[in-house]
């Protein structure tokens, strides 16, 4: 919490120098996007199987998830296989993390842990659980589901229905998601005029089984989404997204939001300048008014 003080001033120690810097920082507040849109959810999956609290699964349970997040401040996946000293076939846990790809160490290590804390939050007590966030997945089983393609729709959404009169929208759509079919990448992002799409797969799958699992899910959305602004398909591991206005269905708005904030504290910081001009050329007429009696 902030204390306040309550100081006064003399209006000449206003100096544009400090209005300078005032407004630079006014500026990079609303110019550094939060870190909330990585955070929004997507999905959670829990295993209807349970564990029994104080036994060796729970303890590479939780041994497996802090590897997880300690890992992700490094790279952006990662995979691992724990099975602590006393623990039988039995208790061998799973897990993986990815982030997507154009994040830094930094934004995926918060993701995951953010993510693995809704998923305790989620699947507590549950011996496997699968969590997709805007800006990273994480998931662990008593199974290994390491390096097994899954095709499964986990999620899907689609935007409103905008009809079939814009061709040329659809068009530059078809366009995006057949040259991110082919991209030979994990991740990758492409676009055309105000259509923007995103591709991405778990990297625990071959170059191959990545392919063939985004052409599953861009089939799926166009075929779910075809005459929607945007829309998104999560299969078990890998996606597909398109959207007119970015990445995501509220890139655009949240664009819109932070050039009306810009906008608005430019204006309110120009008429704070203008007003401190207006009363310093006061003060000075009336003190030189003073001075003269």
């Amino acid at each position: 919490m902030f204390n306040i003080h309550r100081v006064e001033i003399s209006l000449p120690l206003i100096s544009y120098y400090y209005y300078y810097y005032y407004l630079i920082f006014l500026l990079t507040l609303t110019a550094n996007p939060s870190n909330s849109a990585l955070d929004s959810f997507i999905y959670v999956g829990c295993s209807q199987l349970r564990y029994d609290p104080g036994t060796p699964y729970e303890s590479n349970v939780n041994s497996v998830l802090a590897s997880l997040v300690n890992s992700a401040s490094i790279s952006n996946f990662n995979n691992f296989k724990i099975s602590l000293p006393g623990s039988t076939q039995n208790d061998v846990v799973y897990s993986l993390y990815q982030c997507r790809g154009d994040l830094s160490n930094s934004d995926c290590h918060d993701c995951v842990a953010k993510a693995i804390s809704r998923l305790g939050t989620f699947c507590g007590g549950a011996s496997g659980g699968a969590l997709q966030l805007e800006g990273c997945f994480v998931r662990y089983d008593n199974i290994s589901f390491l390096g097994v393609e899954d095709k499964a729709v986990v999620s899907n959404k689609c935007g409103p229905s905008i009809g079939t009169y814009d061709t040329d929208l659809f068009s530059r759509r078809d366009a995006v998601l057949a040259y991110l079919t082919g991209s030979g990448q994990f991740f990758r992002v492409g676009g055309s005029g105000k259509v923007q799409g995103m591709v991405q797969c778990v990297q625990d799958l071959s170059m191959s089984e990545c392919q063939d699992c985004l052409s599953e899910a861009i089939q799926r959305l166009k075929s779910e989404c075809g005459s929607s602004a945007w829309g998104d398909m999560f299969l078990g591991k890998c996606y597909a997204r398109y959207s007119e206005r970015g990445y995501t269905p509220n890139s655009g708005n949240n664009e819109d939001d932070t050039e009306k904030t810009l906008a608005i504290i430019i204006g309110l910081v120009a008429c704070v300048a203008v007003l401190i001009v207006f009363l310093s050329f006061l003060s000075k007429y009336f003190n030189k008014k003073g001075g003269g009696k």
